[in-house]
């Protein structure tokens, strides 16, 4: 047994290593349970399922059933249970808790203010009630041992005509939680270039934004938000490939956009479940992210809707790990693309690498000596 196989971890050292997401709904991945007692509560009925593991197993096939108007319709049920801002706060708290039980250790969790004003709350009190919630859940994960930081991106609805007000809200409370700007909603039909305003305007703040594209359009989509918009990031992006060749004899040549990509080592928040559920790949084996990852891009791992998808970060990478046998050392480069690419002052990234991630993987690395030198022991102590 080599010393490579070793250090492929298994679903135990996974859910330890400390983990970095960049790319997560906040509507995407409520617990079943909750939803189910927001909507009593909020007298909403249209639930498809009022049993929680029964609600979670139909959210999770109506992502996968290849319906737009399904898939669709699962945001409906979440947006609507998340109207008061006892709502809002609770989700957010438990969005919290949730990550941080799994490990990961800094998270930036995206969500669309304006979606959740029907019951007759202001903009303002809708950031406020999700950032005094990541709050609350900060707290309760280190009650429990663990420890988090979670940060808030305000997403605009790239349909709608709110994104220079979004911007705008984004930039009033970038001190007080808040660290980035999205924008999301389907691609085709609504270029991010209709958004041009709150792009420039977030540029002339020195404030930062990533932007939805390369999930089902493709690279004019990246392009435009790249070189028209500025983007930070790309949120998904995993359509990079189309413009990536692979000849028969394995040599690999880049097209231009693909270039730029990785030499201005932009990031990618690649989500590989849910690009399943979209038809961004067919499998896990086929997906970009294999061939991102072995041409040094800056590609990172994220889980998009964990209820969605039935995922979290840690599902995310026990399915890299057994498709691509991906090792603690990968894990961590990963891990370190990510929180480079985060939204936080340099010196905070820098020392969460430093005195977070680094140290955690070396710990779990450790642990493989030790059982190394534990069989090797046990092996001579029989030969003799």
């Amino acid at each position: 047994m080599t010393s490579q196989t070793l250090n492929v971890p298994g679903p135990d050292q996974i859910r330890r290593a400390p983990k970095v997401l960049l790319h997560d709904h906040l509507d995407g991945g409520l617990r079943p349970g909750t939803i189910v007692e927001l909507a009593l509560a909020q007298n909403y009925e249209a639930l498809p399922e009022t049993e929680p593991d029964k609600l979670g197993i139909w959210f999770r096939e109506a992502a996968d059933s290849g319906s737009l108007e399904r898939y669709l319709e699962t945001f409906a049920h979440t947006c609507a249970v998340m109207q008061t801002r006892d709502a809002l706060f609770r989700v957010a708290a438990e969005c919290a808790e949730d990550l941080a039980e799994d490990g990961v250790v800094y998270a930036e969790v995206r969500y669309a203010p304006e979606q959740h004003l029907t019951a007759g709350l202001s903009l303002e009190e809708v950031v406020e009630a999700v950032n005094e919630g990541f709050r609350e859940g900060e707290r309760r994960a280190r009650a429990n041992g663990h420890r988090i930081r979670v940060g808030a991106l305000l997403t605009a609805m790239r349909h709608a005509a709110r994104a220079l007000e979004i911007a705008e809200l984004a930039n009033r409370y970038r001190d007080l939680g808040v660290v980035g700007f999205d924008i999301a909603g389907a691609e085709a039909g609504y270029p991010p270039t209709r958004h041009l305003d709150a792009f420039e305007y977030l540029k002339r703040e020195n404030n930062h934004f990533t932007i939805h594209a390369g999930e089902a359009f493709g690279l004019p989509s990246i392009w435009q938000a790249l070189q028209w918009c500025g983007a930070d990031r790309l949120g998904h992006g995993v359509r990079i490939i189309d413009d990536i060749e692979v000849a028969d004899d394995g040599t690999v040549t880049l097209g231009r956009l693909a270039s730029y990509v990785r030499d201005k080592r932009i990031p990618l928040e690649l989500c590989p479940t849910s690009n399943l559920q979209t038809g961004a790949a067919a499998s896990y084996a086929e997906h970009p992210i294999g061939l991102l990852r072995k041409l040094h891009f800056r590609a990172t791992v994220n889980t998009d809707n964990r209820l969605m998808s039935g995922t979290s970060m840690s599902r995310e990478f026990e399915r890299l790990t057994e498709t691509f046998g991906y090792t603690l050392d990968d894990m961590q480069w990963f891990t370190v693309n990510a929180m480079k690419s985060a939204f936080i002052p340099f010196d905070e990234r820098l020392a969460m690498i430093n005195d977070v991630v680094k140290p955690g993987y070396a710990e779990l690395k450790s642990e493989w000596l030790f059982r190394q030198t534990a069989v090797t022991s046990a092996s001579s102590s029989l030969a003799g």
